[in-house]
This record gives structure tokens, C-alpha cells and sequence, in this order.
């Protein structure tokens, strides 16, 4: 039997070569199908990194059988596979495409082509034999049609990343009880919001399930993880989830692969996890997870990768690692973890990659490294290391990347670093190194990118450097001297910041141009180095785009004209810079960032000439004067203006508000008058507008409402007259509103929108004419002053940033009893200022819910009734002013909370009682109770009195005389009028029914 088999095998494979080699095997009607579905599309390369124009190679006098892309059945020469993914097909899928009468094709592949405006009507041409189809990234939208569920041979469907396609739960369900077969279903980025969670109903045959980023809402269900077969399973960077992850309902699973990160999954991490027996991969990162790290998550037998990042886990790393564990990579960071990293992770000896940063470690970097002689990666920044590096950390002879940026590690740079003849980063920035530079460490052979800034690094730059070298930063040290020559010669030089140093002597700047690769050169903040750009030879710095210069005492511009061809940032700030700005800054068309702020140009606005590239211009702290021409706005693409702190004059032009790319304008400090623009464009883009300290006149337009990703406000210190612009409500990203010291008026009415100011954290309205009560609905809506600010890596207000140099919004505010201008406003910094205006009534006791206000201002007003209890609740609280109002009633002893108060001022009131002693209340001096008669105890001279009686009111000393006296309560009715009225109603009153010659010798 065995012999006929072997003969029947070898008759058969014969038979396929005599088919293969002396026929065409194309079907003639296949092959007119191909020819015309390669007619209805053009072909154009969509992305360099996947284009291979596959029908190019179709020719009729060829086989289609051997066409890139067919694959055709060894007997019928049926077309079964057709294989176009990234073949730069463009154009519309019709739905009688001839591609729908190939009936026998059981493979298709259309990802990564153009088929925009296309919907998959096309599937209900029913691919009956169809097992594999993959349509990923190529731009179908619309919804799914029920006739994919006709493809029930079905075992791989891929639609991922076509954002615009939309799955309904009915089409769904039916997909899934038809094709039996499924094992493997990718639908990354396709819209599943209208499918619950709950009703997935997953058929027991997947093997791999991807739903990364598809919209899914709802509760995990318990025995999503114990699908019999599944062993892939991907659901990251669904948002709306927002729920705990599920306990596993199972004994057993057969899942080796789990990512679940960037879903905002809370609460902890199950304890049931520990039946993951076959899990190699489990990425929960970018959650909300908290608690303790399981210790039987590091346990289970089979894991290499664990990615942990970006929660809120707190408490140590357990100390569990076993001998045989199998761990190649390890991300804890980004959580709250502390204590020391335990000694077992010198057992993995598996480890490529350890990343502890952005925790709380703290301590010395302990010694757990002896046996990671495998470690490829290791990353101990953002945590509270400190003290020198272990010895058992240089025996890492495979190290490549080592980051300890951002801690507490202190000494010279170890000899040791030496032996790490690998690495290619070394990141030890923002610590307290000190002493010099070692040589070794500019010269370790495959080193490409170091950044030793933010130390204490003294002595001069070392002539030792690595050729290999890419990226060097030794900025914000102080390192003196020259820069050495042979820094001329690393030719892979990309990066040079060695701005804030102490470098001096004279360099010829275009050596510089020998760096041929050099994309961006920092020197600014070397006040000492001379740099002479004078020159006999021609150069080009053929790459250089980012240029930084300022602070280094440049009194002429440089001469640079026609040696940046490619120049994009230029940064002259700070320097002494004088006269006219050159021609040549005016030409360069590839200049679109440029910082002359902090200068002398003393030209006018006039004479500057707009380039219409430009997207960013700083000419603020300047003496430039005129006005501002509407040929500002012919520069069409421009972002961020900022002409502040100048002497210019005249009006604002309207094209300024018309303008659908501006998203920063900073006129703040000139002398500008007239009105504000009419009227701002329904496209504005602006995000700040200050214009503070101006002579502008007129009401607000309400068109300012338009400006919908308005973030700070600021048109304090001019000549407005209007009301409470109440509109400004609609603006849901508004953080900074500055009216102070107008002429605005009225009262503020609480009208309420959708938003209402829900995100504002600096409210100054001060030195207005407002009246009537304190808008307690606003107060209300302010959600942005009751949460108090977390760790965040943006920790300033303005998201603008077209620079690596940061600009931010500035603002200036009156807090702890000082007028300041802050150049970047901390987001934290939360702020309240309704002082010198004619605000009656009390104060609410809503206020008492902003915990993140930092300093709250009520001045200057008639504010009566007590002191609310609730301001005790606002820990935060550095500066409290309630001076000058008519304030009664005793100060709450729940003011005594305020650990945070720096300054308190309740002076010029009618307060009563004892002042609360202790804590932060020993802190304040006789000035702030200034102006209240009826306070006692320290810092005060008046002694308290335990009657209480005696402090219930003020007292008048009035002596009995002759069978009469002055009654206080007649008095107290006109004490807010004066003690003269009220002593003379005092009289009239108890004179009332007394003898008429009482009442004359009175008179």
C-alpha cells in the first residue's frame, strides 16, 4: 500500500509540472476580470515605506498566473489569492466591480490602498468561498452590510483603521453566528460604540481578537478572558471603557498575549490574574490602576514582558522574583512606587529592559544588578535617587541606554562609566553632579547621544570626543572656558546645547559649518563668549534649522544671509541688539520662528517687512514704535504675535480678529487706544488675547464668543465701559479672565450656559464699579477651582508651543498684597479678585468648595454679614483679603485649618470676639485686624473679656447723666451712617415721651 501511494504522489506532482510548465494556467475569463479591475484605478505611491505597484507587471502576453499579487489553483487555474496591499491604488470601489466575479477567490488583500468614499456594498457580491480578507488602512467607510455575515468560511477578517467604518450590533451578532470558522478578527479603529460590551458574544473559535481603539463602552464581562481557544487579545486605547478589569472566571485560559493599556481601567489589579499560567505578554499600562503590584503577577511561570506604566500604583515592587523567571522586559514607570528596588531582581537573568522612572524610589540606587548580564535598557529617572551609582551597576557590559535623569545622584561622574563601551545613551541630567567632566565620558566609543545639563559640572569641555557622538548637551552647568577645536571635527554631530555655562574666548563661528549633519546649535546664556562671524570663504550650513543665540551680548546682528538656507528657529533675544532689523531675516523664506524680544530696536512697526511664511514673531520688551499696519496680517500664516512692552500707538487693526491662524496676540503695555476690533472672525483660532495696560475705550464685542479655543483673556488696566460679559461662559477652555481696573459696571447677572466658566482658575475683576451680590451660580460652575492640580508634566497654563523653547502665557495679578507679573502662569495657580467694586450682601458659602484657590480677594466692597465657616475647608488658601467691608460677627476658628496662609487681611470691618490663636494665626501682625473696635487677644493690646456680652457688639462709653442714657441699640441702627447720626437718633429716640423741657434743654 505504501508503494502505490508513493507512486500515486509522484503521478500527481508530475502532472502538476506538465500543467505548470507546458500550459497557460490563467483562466482567459480571470484573466479579463483582472484587466479590468486594474482599468478602474489609478496608481500613485501613498506612502514611500509600503508601495509595490504590483499590476504594473500585469501584461497581457503573460500568464496571470505569474502576475505579483495572483495566485492561481494548480488544476483549474482558477484565480484563489489576490494579494494587492500596498499597491497605491487609488480611486472609488464601485459595487459592480468586476472583481466580484471571481468566484472561487479565497484570499484577498486590499490593505493600504485609497479607496476613499468607498463602502463594502461589494461584500454582498458574496465571496462564498472566501477565508482570508484583509481590507486594513484603506479608507472604506459607512456602515458594515449584513452580507458580511454570507462569508461564513471566513477565518482571518481584517478591517482595522478604517476610522470612518461602523459596525451595528445587529450585523455583528449575525457575523458571529455564521462564521464558525473565525479564528482571527482584527478591527482596530473601526467604530463599535453602538455595540454594548456585554452582547460581544464571542465565538469560541477566535485565536486572535484586536479591538484596540474601536469605541467600546460598557463592563467587561467575567468570562471574557476563558474563550476556549484565545490566545491573542488586544483591546487598548478604548477610553470609554472606564470600568474594572474582570476578575478571570476560569481555572484555566490559553491567553499568552493580554493588552489592555490606554482603556482607563481602575481600581485593582485582580488577584485571579494568577491563572494566567500561559501569559507571555501583559501590557496594562496608561490606566488608572491603583493599589499594590500583586506579588503573583511576577510569579507566573511564563512572562517576559510586563508593562505596568502610567497608573497610580503605589507601595514597593514585591520582593518575589524566582530564579527561573523568564522576564526580558519590566515597565513600572510612571506610578507612585517607593522604597528601594528589591534585591531579587538580580535573579532575572533573562532581562533586557528595567524602567522604574516616575516613581518615588528613593535612597541610594541599590545593588540588585550583579546578575542582569543581559540588561540592555535601563531607565531610573524622575525618582528620588540619590548618593553615588552601585559598583555592581558597571558590570552591565550589554548596557546601550542608561537614563538617571531628574533624581538626586551626587559626586563626580564615576571613572567606572568607562567599561560601557555599548552605550549609545547616557542621560544624567537634572542632578547635582559636580566636579569635571571626565574624558572618557566625551569619548566612549559607540556613545551617540549624552546629556550631562542641569548639574554642577565645573572645568572645561574635554578634547577627547567621540566621533560617534550625535547629541551633546551640557547645558545649565557651569563649565567655563573655550570650546575646543576638535568639537569641529565630529562630523555626526546633529545636536550641540551648551547654553547657561561660563564658557568664554572667542569662536569663529563658521567652523561650526565643517558639522555637516548639525541640525540644531543652543550657545545662548554665555554672556562672556565672543563669537566673530566674519569670514573670507564661502560656507553653508547645509542642515542647520534651530539656532539659539540669545544672552551672549550680541550688539550687532549676525551676518548669516545666505548660510541658513534651511534655518527655521531663530532665537536673538536677550541680547543688545539695536538699530534696524537686516534685509536678510526679512528674505529667508524658511524662517518661520523669530525671537527678538528683550532688545534695543527702536524702529518703527512700519519698517518691518512681513515675511508670509513666518508662524512665530516675538518682538516684545523693545522700544519699537508706530503703529501696527494691517500689512501684519499679509503674513497669512502667522500664530503667535507678540509685540508687548513697546510704545506703540494707534489703533488695532480689524484684520488682527479676521485672521484664521492666529492663536496667540500679545499687545499687553504699549499705548494703543481707540476700541477693540468689531468683530471676530466665526474661524477664530485664538487661544490668548492680552492687551493689558492700553488706552482702549468702548464696550466688549460679543463676537469674542466666536474665539472658541480661548484659553486666557486679559484686558485689564485700559478705559472699557460695559457689563459683565456674561457670553464669555460659552468659552469651555477659558482659564484666565483678567477685567480689572475699567469702567465696567452693574451687576453680574447669573445667566448660565452648558460650560460656564468650568475651567477658569484666574478670575480678576477688580477695581470696576460691579455691584449688586457675588454671582453665587458662577461660583458654582467653577470645576476647575475645586480640584486641586495633580502632577502633571504641563504644569503651565498655554498649550501654544511651535518651539522646543517653550513660550508661555504671562498675567499679572495682585496676590499676598503685591501687584506681580507672572512670565508663565502655573496651572495650580488658582485665583479670585472681586476688590475695590460695590459688591453688598454676603459672602456665599459656595465659595468654601474651591480647593484648589490659592488666593481669594474681596476687598474694598460692602459686603456685610459673618465670615463663612466654609472658607476653612480651602487648604490651599496662601492669601485671604476681606479688608474693608462691613463684615460682622466673630472670625470662624476654622480659619485656623489654613496651613498654606501667608497673608490674612480683615481690617476696616465690624468683627467681634476673640482672635483664634495658634498655627498659622501666630503668624499674623496687629495690621491685619486693623479697623475692628470689638476684636481682642493677640497680636491686639485688648485684652478679651470673659463676658461675653462684651463682645457681642461694639461699645460706646457713655455716661449716665441726669435720669437719662444713651440706649445702644438706637445707636447701632445708624452705625453704618456714622457715629454722629447714630448718636443723634440715639437721643431723638429716648427723648420720645420725655417732658418738653427735657427735650429743649437737650435741643
Amino acid at each position: 500500500m505504501e508503494s502505490c501511494m508513493r507512486w500515486l504522489l509522484l503521478l500527481w506532482q508530475l502532472l502538476l509540472f506538465h500543467f505548470s510548465s507546458s500550459h497557460s494556467l490563467c483562466h482567459p475569463h480571470d484573466t479579463f476580470i483582472l484587466h479590468q479591475f486594474k482599468d478602474s484605478f489609478t496608481t500613485n505611491p501613498l506612502n514611500d515605506d509600503c508601495y509595490y505597484p504590483k499590476i504594473a507587471t500585469w501584461r497581457n502576453e503573460t500568464d496571470c498566473c505569474s502576475w505579483l499579487g495572483v495566485t492561481c489553483h494548480p488544476i483549474t487555474g482558477h484565480i484563489i489569492g489576490l494579494d494587492l496591499a500596498c499597491s497605491g491604488l487609488q480611486g472609488q470601489f464601485h459595487p459592480n466591480s468586476t472583481l466580484f466575479h471571481l468566484p472561487h477567490l479565497q484570499s484577498l488583500n486590499l490593505a493600504f490602498n485609497s479607496f476613499y468614499k468607498s463602502h463594502l456594498s461589494f461584500l454582498c457580491g458574496g465571496f462564498v468561498t472566501l477565508t482570508h480578507l484583509n481590507l486594513s488602512s484603506s479608507h472604506f467607510e459607512g456602515e458594515i452590510p449584513t452580507q458580511i455575515s454570507h462569508l461564513s468560511k471566513l477565518a482571518s477578517l481584517d478591517l482595522s483603521f478604517n476610522y470612518q467604518l461602523e459596525w451595528t450590533e445587529d450585523t455583528w451578532k449575525r457575523l458571529l453566528q455564521n462564521a464558525t470558522d473565525l479564528r482571527e478578527l482584527v478591527l482596530d479603529g473601526i467604530d463599535m460604540s453602538s455595540i454594548p460590551i456585554r452582547v460581544l458574544n464571542l465565538s469560541s473559535s477566535l485565536v486572535a481578537l484586536s479591538l484596540q481603539g474601536s469605541g467600546l463602552r460598557g463592563h467587561l464581562t467575567h468570562d471574557i478572558f476563558c474563550l476556549p481557544n484565545l490566545q491573542q487579545f488586544y483591546l487598548s486605547f478604548n477610553e470609554y471603557l472606564r470600568s474594572q478589569l474582570p476578575k478571570l472566571s476560569c481555572s484555566t485560559t490559553s491567553l499568552n498575549i493580554l493588552d489592555f493599556s490606554s482603556s482607563h481601567f481602575h481600581g485593582l489589579i485582580p488577584s485571579s490574574f494568577s491563572n494566567f499560567t500561559h501569559l507571555t505578554y501583559l501590557d496594562l499600562s496608561s490606566n488608572s490602576l491603583n493599589g499594590p503590584i500583586p506579588f503573583s503577577l511576577l510569579t507566573l511561570p511564563r512572562l517576559s514582558f510586563l508593562n505596568l506604566e502610567g497608573n497610580h500604583l503605589s507601595g514597593r515592587i514585591p520582593n518575589v522574583f524566582p530564579q527561573s523567571n523568564r522576564f526580558k522586559e519590566l515597565h513600572f514607570n510612571g506610578n507612585n512606587l517607593e522604597g528601594e528596588l528589591p534585591s531579587t531582581l538580580s535573579n532575572l537573568q533573562h532581562l533586557i529592559l528595567l524602567d522604574v522612572s516616575e516613581n518615588k524610589f528613593s535612597g541610594q540606587i541599590p545593588d540588585v544588578f550583579v546578575g542582569l548580564t543581559k540588561l540592555n535598557t535601563l531607565h531610573l529617572s524622575d525618582n528620588h535617587f540619590a548618593g553615588k551609582f552601585p559598583s555592581s551597576l558597571f558590570g552591565l557590559t550589554q548596557l546601550s541606554d542608561l537614563q538617571c535623569s531628574h533624581n538626586k545622584l551626587q559626586g563626580p561622574l564615576p571613572d567606572k562609566i568607562a567599561g560601557f563601551s555599548n552605550l549609545i545613551t547616557l542621560w544624567l541630567d537634572d542632578n547635582v553632579l559636580n566636579g569635571t567632566i571626565p574624558s572618557w565620558c566625551l569619548s566612549l566609543p559607540s556613545l551617540l547621544d549624552l546629556d550631562l545639563s542641569e548639574n554642577k559640572l565645573t572645568g572645561l569641555i574635554s578634547a577627547n570626543l567621540s566621533h560617534s557622538l550625535k547629541a551633546l548637551d551640557l547645558s545649565y552647568n557651569k563649565i567655563h572656558g573655550n570650546i575646543p577645536e576638535t568639537i569641529f571635527s565630529l562630523v555626526n554631530l546633529a545636536y550641540i546645547d551648551l547654553s547657561s555655562n561660563n564658557l568664554n574666548g572667542s569662536v569663529h563661528f563658521p567652523l561650526f559649518s565643517k558639522l555637516q549633519k548639525l541640525q540644531v546649535l543652543y550657545l545662548s546664556e554665555n554672556d562672556q563668549l565672543s563669537l566673530n562671524f566674519e569670514s573670507n570663504a564661502n560656507y553653508t550650513f547645509s542642515r542647520l534649522m534651530d539656532l539659539d543665540l540669545s544672552s551672549i551680548g550680541l550688539i550687532e546682528f549676525p551676518e548669516l544671509s545666505g548660510f541658513v538656507p534651511f534655518l527655521q528657529f531663530l532665537y536673538l533675544s536677550n541680547n543688545k541688539l539695536n538699530g534696524r532689523v537686516p534685509n536678510w531675516l526679512h528674505e529667508m523664506s524658511s524662517l518661520y520662528f523669530l525671537d527678538l524680544s528683550h532688545n534695543r530696536l527702536a524702529q518703527s512697526l512700519d519698517q518691518f517687512q512681513w515675511n508670509q511664511n513666518v508662524i512665530f514673531l516675538d518682538f516684545s520688551f523693545n522700544t519699537i514704535s508706530g503703529g501696527i499696519s494691517s500689512s501684519v496680517c499679509n503674513a497669512s500664516s502667522l500664530e503667535y504675535l507678540n509685540l508687548s512692552h513697546n510704545k506703540l500707538t494707534g489703533i488695532i487693526p480689524q484684520c488682527l480678529a479676521n485672521s484664521s491662524s492666529l492663536q496667540v496676540l500679545d499687545l499687553q503695555s504699549n499705548k494703543l487706544h481707540g476700541t477693540l476690533p468689531s468683530s471676530f472672525s466665526n474661524n477664530c483660532w485664538l487661544a490668548t488675547l492680552n492687551l493689558n495696560e492700553n488706552k482702549l475705550k468702548g464696550s466688549l464685542p460679543e463676537s469674542l464668543s466666536n474665539c472658541t479655543h480661548m484659553e486666557d483673556l486679559d484686558l485689564g488696566n485700559n478705559q472699557l465701559e460695559d457689563t459683565f460679559p456674561h457670553w464669555l461662559q460659552s468659552l469651555q477652555y477659558l482659564k484666565v479672565l483678567v477685567l480689572r481696573a475699567n469702567k465696567l459696571h452693574g451687576p453680574i447677572v447669573n445667566l448660565m450656559t452648558k460650560h460656564g466658566f468650568v475651567s477658569l482658575v484666574i478670575l480678576d475683576i477688580s477695581s470696576n464699579n460691579f455691584s449688586g451680590s457675588i454671582p453665587k451660580v458662577y461660583i458654582q460652575s467653577f470645576k476647575a477651582m475645586m480640584n486641586v492640580v495633580q502632577d502633571d508634566n504641563w504644569q503651565y497654563i498655554g498649550t501654544y508651543s511651535p518651539s522646543p523653547k517653550m513660550k508661555n502665557d504671562s498675567v499679572t495679578v495682585t496676590t499676598k498684597s503685591i501687584t506681580i507679573t507672572m512670565e508663565k502662569i502655573p496651572k495650580d495657580f488658582v485665583s479670585i479678585d472681586f476688590s475695590k467694586n460695590r459688591f453688598e450682601g454676603e459672602i456665599p458659602n459656595v465659595i468654601g468648595e474651591l480647593h484648589a484657590l490659592r488666593g481669594f480677594n474681596l476687598s474694598y466692597n460692602r459686603l456685610s454679614g459673618r465670615i463663612p465657616q466654609s472658607l476653612g475647608n480651602l487648604a490651599k488658601l496662601e492669601s485671604l483679603d476681606l479688608s474693608s467691608n462691613m463684615l460682622t460677627g466673630e472670625i470662624p476658628k476654622e480659619l485656623n485649618n489654613l496651613n498654606f496662609l501667608e497673608v490674612l487681611n480683615l481690617s476696616n470691618n465690624h468683627l467681634v470676639g476673640a482672635i483664634p490663636q495658634g498655627k498659622q494665626f501666630n503668624t499674623f501682625s496687629n495690621d491685619s485686624y486693623k479697623g475692628n473696635s470689638g476684636l481682642c487677644g493677640l497680636p491686639l493690646t485688648t485684652k478679651c473679656n470673659n463676658d461675653p456680652e462684651q463682645h457681642s457688639l461694639p461699645s460706646l462709653a457713655i455716661k449716665r447723666e441726669q435720669g437719662f442714657e444713651f440706649g445702644w441699640k438706637p445707636v447701632a441702627i445708624g452705625y453704618g451712617c456714622g457715629l454722629i447720626f447714630a448718636v443723634g437718633l440715639g437721643c431723638c429716640v429716648l427723648l420720645i415721651g420725655k417732658p418738653q423741657w427735657l427735650v429743649r434743654m437737650v435741643a
